[in-house]
């Protein structure tokens, strides 16, 4: 699957996937390689960085005293620059160095000599008395945990950070606009130890309220845990052209509506229910609640008709809690089969509720047999788990798969033992199963199989409850009932999952988020018009 070559998986261009595009730190490094090529002097991009964390330091807070944390390489190289800009803007700096200057080499050397003020060595490191703290000792050129003084260092600041926050919950009543520490910190690139292809992290690292990178965002600044480490992130511009991504054709994006709102299926003057797909969910007879929440979500989303099959005991429930939906009963893979068969019926959910044993795998086989596009979760994938190679065997490119954490590792063993990098976890898994992954959490990652993948960051926590899944997985339905690309309608639907839970907010239960989704897609059509 290409971005540009392939209008049914995902019909999407090169200029658009980069401008949102995540990058590796080899991508990172390969990018800064062709801006200096260009003629561009290394050191002018660090000294922009540097100036660039500078302006948005006095942006965000008032003067005061501030510990900047070097590192022997780039990244310190940027903090000297950091330290200096501040101190010229008035700043009361002290910098905390790893490394003596005289001992530094490159373009870290040459920033380290622009330095006018006070320098202590990190190992007689005290954050007593200061009021913010820049940390720029590693950035993505980390590649091993952290040890000796550097490590230690950051312990230390995290134990001080948390004293600090413990201080403030005992005695300061909690109201808005308190901060729960004194001491913010402010990470250049990264926080230290946070690894930028994974999130990771690599032995200790700090917890910044504040992180500002370059250019793009790295992976590590999307992956859990480093996601929540970083704090708010922001990208500076340091002179690199984006058109460089054209030459490194990153491969990975952050989910963001941009990327498929063009082709998202907003009602059209001409249509009607019958042109806005039918959707076909098997319902089981015990768990009810979670096809019925699959079919709401379905319904909102913008499918024509949804049709619900399931066994005869259950109908009446089905039936009563879905007026506007098509219950029939299916006690048996014939009458199933019979339900596939009916060429309206365009897009099958099957899983949520689905119960486990031979006769619940056969109905998800008999579904996948009939090359219509296809979700499948929960008990779908679980009906597999000792034999996922007969699953394997069926799946074909209209198939979405929608496991959780502990799904995907009775589905996919070897990945989760030998893979800790979730997007490259993902990315095998879709590759493995020749169709779209989608890997849940609060950073969901959607993998196409040839590494195509965004990772969705838009899921507050409090998503995390009984049933959401159930509608992600009926969202995902209702778009692929529409015609949505396969790869762009469960990126779509993740996000809109995400965007439903914030508009509702704390004490959400699965419920809401249905009946979240009309001001989400309220907002997402207004959008489209003013474009």
């Amino acid at each position: 699957m290409s971005r540009d070559k392939d209008p049914v998986l995902c019909p999407l261009s090169s200029a658009l996937w980069n401008r949102h595009a995540l990058l590796t730190c080899t991508e990172m490094r390969r990018a800064e390689e062709i801006t200096y090529a260009r003629g561009i002097s290394s050191f002018s991009v660090m000294q922009r960085a540097g100036a660039a964390v500078a302006e948005i330091v006095c942006e965000r807070w008032k003067l005061g005293r501030v510990l900047v944390l070097c590192g022997p390489g780039n990244n310190g190289g940027d903090g000297y620059i950091v330290a200096e800009d501040l101190r010229g803007k008035g700043w009361d700096v002290t910098v905390a160095a790893m490394r003596a200057a005289e001992d530094l080499s490159g373009n870290a050397a040459l920033a380290a000599k622009k330095w006018q003020g006070e320098t202590v060595p990190l190992e007689n490191l005290s954050f007593e008395g200061f009021d913010l703290v820049v940390d720029a000792l590693f950035g993505t050129g980390l590649a091993r945990p952290l040890e000796g003084a550097a490590r230690a260092a950051i312990e230390k600041l995290e134990r001080f950070v948390n004293e600090q926050r413990e201080f403030t919950k005992r005695s300061i009543p909690a109201k808005a606009g308190i901060q729960s520490s004194k001491i913010p910190v402010v990470a250049v690139d990264l926080p230290s130890g946070v690894d930028g292809d994974s999130g990771a992290i690599l032995g200790a690292a700090p917890q910044a309220m504040l992180t500002v990178t370059f250019f793009r965002k790295k992976i590590g600044h999307m992956l859990l845990p480093g996601a929540t480490l970083c704090g708010e992130t922001l990208v500076a511009d340091i002179g690199i052209a984006d058109d460089v991504l054209d030459e490194i054709a990153p491969r990975a994006a952050a989910n963001d509506p941009a990327l498929w709102l063009d082709r998202f299926p907003f009602p059209q003057p001409e249509g009607h229910k019958y042109s806005r797909g039918h959707a076909l969910i098997y319902g089981g007879a015990v768990m009810t609640g979670a096809a019925r929440l699959a079919a709401r979500a379905a319904q909102r989303i913008g499918a024509g008709l949804v049709t619900l099959g399931a066994p005869s005991s259950a109908i009446p429930i089905y039936a009563e809690a879905l007026e506007s939906a098509i219950a029939r009963p299916v006690d048996n893979l014939p009458e199933w089969q019979d339900l596939l068969a009916d060429a309206k019926r365009n897009a099958i959910l099957i899983g949520p509720g689905l119960g486990i044993g031979a006769e619940q795998a056969a109905l998800v086989l008999a579904a996948l047999e009939t090359g219509k596009s296809c979700v499948l979760d929960a008990d779908a994938l679980s009906n597999f788990a000792d034999d996922p190679d007969k699953l394997f065997k069926k799946l074909h490119e209209n198939c979405i798969l929608t496991p959780h954490e502990g799904e995907f590792a009775r589905l996919f063993p070897g990945l989760q033992r030998d893979i800790k990098n979730k997007l490259e976890r993902a990315r095998k898994a879709a590759q493995r199963a020749g169709c779209v992954v989608l890997l849940k959490g609060a950073d969901t990652v959607i993998a196409a199989p040839d590494g195509l993948a965004v990772i969705n960051h838009n899921a507050p926590p409090f998503l995390a409850v009984a049933g959401a899944g159930d509608v992600l997985a009926g969202l995902i339905l209702g778009l692929l009932a529409q015609n949505m690309p396969i790869f762009l309608a469960t990126a779509a639907a993740a996000w809109v999952h995400g965007a439903a839970a914030q508009a509702f907010g704390p004490g959400l239960i699965a419920e809401d988020l249905v009946e979240s989704l009309p001001a989400v897609l309220r907002g997402l059509s207004a959008s489209v018009k003013v474009l």
